[in-house]
């Protein structure tokens, strides 16, 4: 809700996201990531560049759900780049996502990249323990790797009904 909120260069609206991210309705499951998550005492006293939060958005320690983004294909994916960031620095970072060819794309979508900008610089709770940064990156995409996620959940279920757990 950034981009509703505060000024930006490339601002996009929360519709936006759904008609990028969902090519059909019944592939409508997203994953989220945030970089970059920085500990207040190892912090560095060099700031990340955009190439880097970029690339660290895509690492499986980034993702706000346990499982492994390498593991599944991605559909479409939106960056919405927060604090010091220019849009020259955006498109060279994601150029060189998609010449690298590390992150798998399904070939029957285009490689979508929804980018937004905006000049707010990330804020962290006073005393907590995440460093202030100069630029953050939130990163939703629509990718097969949360399936992962999906049959967890599944074999615990089957583990609990087994017991029949919490069946009255």
């Amino acid at each position: 809700t950034t981009s509703l909120r505060f000024d930006g260069s490339l601002n996009v609206d929360i519709t936006e996201f759904q008609t990028n991210l969902v090519p059909y309705p019944r592939i409508h499951f997203m994953l989220s990531s945030y970089a970059p998550v920085i500990s207040a005492e190892k912090a560095y006293h060099e700031q990340l560049s955009v190439a880097e939060i970029t690339n660290s958005a895509f690492e499986p320690t980034s993702m706000m759900a346990k499982c492994d983004p390498r593991h599944g294909k991605y559909m479409a994916t939106c960056l919405m780049y927060r604090g010091d960031v220019v849009p020259k620095d955006v498109n060279a970072a994601v150029a060189t996502i998609k010449t690298k060819r590390t992150i798998q794309f399904v070939d029957w979508c285009p490689t979508g990249f929804k980018c937004g900008i905006n000049y707010q610089p990330p804020t962290v709770v006073p005393g907590g323990d995440l460093a202030r940064v100069q630029r953050a990156v939130a990163m939703i995409s629509n990718t097969s790797a949360i399936a992962e996620v999906f049959s967890r959940i599944d074999h615990k279920f089957d583990l609990m009904y087994a017991k029949r757990a919490f069946v009255h």
